[in-house]
């Protein structure tokens, strides 16, 4: 188990990084930046392993309060 400030902590960055991603993706295809797919692609695959590791955790959390 991890403490209740490691799973606060990684679940605002998860949150938080949607919309930085989302940002950062329409400002490299706006500025016609080199890599912007793979870039973009990249912080989508970050974001998602956040989200899934938050899931489990809560799900674990969830599990051993009961």
């Amino acid at each position: 188990m991890i403490s209740n400030k490691v799973y606060d902590v990684l679940s605002m960055v998860s949150r938080l990084f949607v919309p930085v991603s989302a940002f950062i993706a329409s400002i490299l295809c706006i500025w016609d930046i080199p890599y912007a797919e793979p870039i973009t692609a990249t912080l989508t695959a970050i974001d998602t392993l956040l989200g899934g590791i938050v899931v489990v955790l809560k799900a674990q959390y969830d599990k051993g309060e009961k």
